[in-house]
């Protein structure tokens, strides 16, 4: 299916800087554009690509200011990287989703499929499982006894959901992922061996959630792990047991949470951040990847490293870093003056 530039500017709210009859029929990245397709510029640093670029249609922001000529149509809009990721909300809607039950497949007796259910094949739904409408569940998951889930969701192969866990409408669980696994719980005892604490409680996935795969998330020892509206996790996060994560908050691969700490609103996490256990941060907080959170936080910011300090407190001491060996070299030439006096 082919659309004009103008067309697409219209959808969009945006403005036509070209040839607005210009068709695309699909999408490109900006250094590999091709004729037919469009691209967006948001990232500056990819800005001499729109010279060279062959893509059609580029997506920029209102105030991208081009220091020559540009051989592709602009479409201008508020936010470049926003309206490329409502074409493609637009683009997956159009792609028709599975419906129906695959054999083989398990349901247990007395669980109700309501409208618009897929169920792939080696499926296995326990007793007492509740789901919403519009539900998509993948071939080779695992819904344990007791779940509730809700209205348009969709679980990928592998997905596994332990008993007693609660997912809210409108979730996305990528494959492999895990929810509400044994928290790691375990007692030493004097003999050095560790006897295990029963973990009992659930995990509570909020609407509007997305998981990547292989994510983690312990269900609690006693009450609820919570996973907040709007949270976004990243492949190979891991959530540990009686956590609780705040509204609208997203991590990048490899996050890890110790037990009983409870992440804020808003908050922003890159690559591989750790956070210890039994603490509570503030709700706005961003950490730039591989940052370690050892100590509560007493007010929103961007911090960095380990242990994590303010973003500026680290680019200071970076700096020192790099002036060391200069340091110790003038350290030991007035150690070698003072001892010839």
């Amino acid at each position: 299916m082919e659309f004009t530039a103008k067309i697409i500017a219209q959808y969009l709210g945006g403005q036509v800087d070209g040839d607005e009859n210009v068709t695309v029929s699909s999408v490109s990245k900006i250094e590999n554009g091709k004729k037919g397709t469009l691209t967006f510029l948001s990232n500056l640093k990819y800005t001499p690509y729109i010279y060279t670029t062959e893509a059609s249609i580029v997506l920029v922001n209102k105030d991208f200011k081009p220091e020559k000529p540009v051989k592709a149509t602009l479409i201008r809009v508020d936010n470049a990287y926003e309206c490329l990721a409502k074409l493609l909300q637009l683009y997956e809607q159009s792609i028709a989703k599975p419906i129906g039950v695959e054999q083989p497949s398990f349901v247990a007796e007395g669980v109700e499929l309501p409208d618009g259910i897929y169920l792939g094949a080696f499926a296995y739904v326990a007793k007492g499982v509740k789901l919403g409408k519009n539900v998509k569940i993948y071939p080779q998951v695992y819904i344990g006894e007791n779940v509730k889930i809700g209205d348009n969701v969709t679980l990928y192969s592998g997905v596994k959901i332990y008993k007693d866990c609660v997912l809210g409408s409108n979730v996305t669980v990528h494959a492999g992922t895990v929810i509400g696994s044994d928290g790691f719980g375990f007692a030493p005892q004097a003999d050095g061996t560790y006897y295990k604490i029963p973990q009992i409680g659930n995990v509570i996935i909020e609407d509007d959630v997305e998981l990547g795969a292989n994510v983690t998330i312990d269900r609690s020892t006693m009450g609820s792990t919570i996973i907040h509206k709007g949270v976004k996790l990243d492949n190979l996060c891991h959530v540990a047991h009686n956590c609780e994560i705040g509204e609208n908050t997203v991590m990048a691969a490899q996050c890890g949470l110790a037990g009983s700490t409870i992440i804020g609103k808003n908050t922003m996490a890159g690559g591989q951040c750790g956070f210890a256990g039994h603490m509570t941060l503030p709700d706005n907080c961003k950490f730039g990847g591989k940052t370690g959170v050892s100590h509560k936080l007493k007010e929103e910011g961007t911090y960095i490293g380990y242990p994590a300090v303010p973003q500026m407190q680290f680019f200071k001491t970076q700096i020192i870093l790099k002036k060391l060996p200069d340091l110790l070299k003038e350290l030991e030439n007035l150690k070698l003056e003072d001892s010839k006096k």
